[in-house]
């Protein structure tokens, strides 16, 4: 007996079925995407967000928004 009375056999059906439905290429990039959420997930929990603040504070910095000319070289004849 296997998981809650199906067999081993069966579940290598169901698997076969599985993977000639959606082929290999798709199942492994489901995969992987699966795989990855729950890394960034388990990064989001172990960061602790209440350390940090939802918003930064702006430094004071300035953005400079005059143009500045640029001089071409001179050419040489």
């Amino acid at each position: 007996m296997g998981f809650g009375g199906i067999s081993i056999w069966q579940l290598l059906i169901i698997l076969l079925i599985v993977v000639m439905l959606f082929g290999t290429k798709r199942l492994k990039g489901l995969g992987s995407d699966l795989g990855d959420a729950i890394k960034g997930f388990r990064k989001s929990m172990d960061s602790g967000e209440a350390e940090k603040p939802a918003v930064e504070e702006p430094k004071g910095q300035t953005i400079d928004a005059q143009a500045r000319k640029v001089e071409e070289p001179a050419k040489k004849d």
